[in-house]
């Protein structure tokens, strides 16, 4: 859609192809990209090809020939007022009133609701807001910007990541998926809204700066990470059920995030946010930190590793893929390939009778990529992280180029997947590892499914009880990193 907007501006006529089921999501797509009447035609889900082109070629050649109307050359973008949605009433009417719910049509057929994510609220009083506000230095009308020059990728409503982009300082944020704006009052609100305290206002600040994206089109998920002194300082879990429930810091945060989509950015499952199935990282919202205290020698925290100090605390924005895996092994099993060389695994890594430490991940490798492409979140507990150390590997980047050499299979391979085809720009594109044509390429060319060794991120968190959870995907990669500090 930007490369469209563009076009529409510059008095091109354009004609879109989707879906009949998506066609209020293209409608919002080209409100919030300044370009509200573009031209467009359905296409079938269920045609063959040929079948379906025949449907449309002609109307389509005729929509790119006939010149653009004046009202289709309108431009402009929905920008709503920045309205205080402080109930004035009952706290009884305040909280009707913020439970109220829309139907939204097919594809949903079903109501939802227009100011929470479908869970009781902490109704946003006058009161409560300002109580809030005491958790920053930063005024209640300033508006929401980027805290440091920041590298982000332009995604519009289908989720689809576009160009890269390098955000300057002061730089307004919009956030997605109607890019709008909004002040340190109104992400205030959806921190009351959320549950939120004052100490946990500069964390939710620090991730309304990444414009809350939420996705669509398959079943995306957003989360986020905390790293650095401010997890212990406001009592964040990162340990035993650290993705679990019960955390009155992480729970609320985590919301958050979703509240501020729906509130501030204007997502609306079944008109803008066409997640198909959707995903349980969104139920309530995701965040937990990563125990930085706990860290092997010379392993960096997530604020290190992305050019922070590591006195300095910033949260990591993700919104990718949901595949979620855990439980692989049985901690019985790993202890004993680690403590004896015994089991199921010391016989598959053939180093029966010798103790540890082995490299555990070598038993996860041919499953990672099985059905998918790209890098991968290792959330792990800090003994199983200690043996990879042991082990040899010094740093996270060992791990992570480790990691990406295991990726590589041979192109004949590559083909029969279905993402590269788009990946590949229908394979016309340059392959960039050898700088050639994809046709030029032999089949038993070596392609990496993580496209760079940094697609793949490790955090330290968790209980004793030895596992390791894989979150796939980290979408834009690598994934935003914010300073909470700036928002303090």
């Amino acid at each position: 859609m930007p490369y469209v907007a563009k076009l529409e501006k510059a008095s091109i006529p354009t004609v879109t192809i989707d879906y009949a089921d998506q066609e209020e999501m293209l409608k919002q797509t080209a409100l919030s990209s300044g370009v509200p009447n573009i031209r467009y035609l359905h296409a079938s889900r269920t045609l063959s090809g040929p079948e379906d082109v025949d449907g449309w070629i002609t109307p389509l050649l005729e929509a790119l020939t006939r010149p653009l109307t004046e009202k289709e050359q309108e431009k402009g973008r929905w920008e709503p007022p920045q309205e205080r949605i402080l109930f004035k009433g009952t706290l009884d009417e305040a909280e009707t009133f913020y439970q109220q719910t829309m139907h939204v049509p097919f594809p949903l057929d079903a109501p939802i609701s227009v100011y929470t994510d479908g869970l009781p609220i902490r109704v946003p009083t006058e009161e409560r807001v300002k109580e809030m506000l005491t958790g920053t230095s930063h005024s209640p009308d300033e508006l929401i910007t980027y805290q440091a020059a920041a590298t982000t990728f332009q995604s519009d409503i289908t989720g689809s990541v576009g160009l890269r982009i390098d955000r300057k300082k002061g730089e307004m944020v919009r956030f997605q998926p109607m890019n709008w704006t909004a002040t340190v009052e109104q992400v205030a609100t959806n921190a009351v809204m959320a549950g939120c305290k004052p100490e946990h206002l500069p964390v939710v600040l620090a991730i309304a700066e990444s414009a809350c994206p939420t996705g669509t089109t398959v079943a995306w998920s957003q989360w986020v990470c905390v790293s650095g002194p401010i997890a212990k300082e406001i009592g964040m879990n990162f340990g035993v059920g650290m993705l679990d429930p019960g955390s009155p810091a992480n729970m609320p945060i985590g919301r958050a995030y979703q509240l501020m989509a729906i509130n501030l950015g204007g997502a609306i499952p079944g008109v803008n946010r066409m997640n198909s199935t959707g995903s349980p990282f969104n139920t309530g919202g995701t965040c937990f930190a990563e125990n930085i205290a706990l860290l092997p020698p010379g392993w960096k925290g997530l604020n290190e590793e992305n050019g922070f100090k590591k006195e300095e605390s910033v949260v990591m924005v993700v919104n990718g893929s949901s595949l979620f895996g855990a439980g692989q092994f049985s901690p019985g099993g790993y202890r004993e390939l680690q403590k004896s060389g015994h089991g199921g695994l010391a016989r598959r890594f053939d180093v029966k009778g010798k103790p540890g430490p082995h490299n555990w991940l070598e038993y996860l490798v041919t499953s990672l990529w099985t059905g998918r492409e790209g890098g991968i979140t290792f959330i792990m507990v800090p003994e199983m992280a200690q043996h990879l150390y042991e082990y040899g590997f010094k740093s996270k980047e060992e791990v992570y180029k480790w990691l990406w050499e295991k990726s590589f299979i041979r192109l004949d391979d590559y083909r029969k997947r279905s993402w590269p085809d788009l990946s590949t720009n229908g394979w016309m594109g340059i392959e960039k590892h050898s700088g050639k044509h994809w046709k030029e390429l032999p089949d038993d060319y070596m392609v990496p499914l993580v496209e760079d060794p940094f697609d793949n991120c490790i955090i330290i968190g968790g209980g004793e009880e030895e596992v390791c959870t894989e979150i796939a995907g980290r979408h834009p990669a690598p994934s935003p990193v914010y300073s909470i500090d700036a928002w303090r």
